[in-house]
């Protein structure tokens, strides 16, 4: 449970803001998102590959 203290005379959104940066760190809404639906480790490693592949990409125009 995250709890964000709000000093005296503090706006509600500043306090609203920072429970949302907060709530994005722990990585909650991720784990939820990727538990929804069931993936294939053949799939996951095929997305990873596909990604390294075009990160490599990105990095050999660089070096031209």
């Amino acid at each position: 449970m995250l709890i964000i203290p709000i000093k005296d005379g503090e706006n509600i959104d500043r306090a609203l803001k920072r429970f949302k940066r907060k709530f994005d760190k722990t990585g909650t809404k991720r784990s939820l998102q990727t538990r929804k639906e069931f993936i294939k480790p053949s799939v996951k490693r095929r997305a990873e590959i596909q990604k390294a592949q075009y990160v490599q990409g990105l990095r050999d125009k660089e070096e031209i």
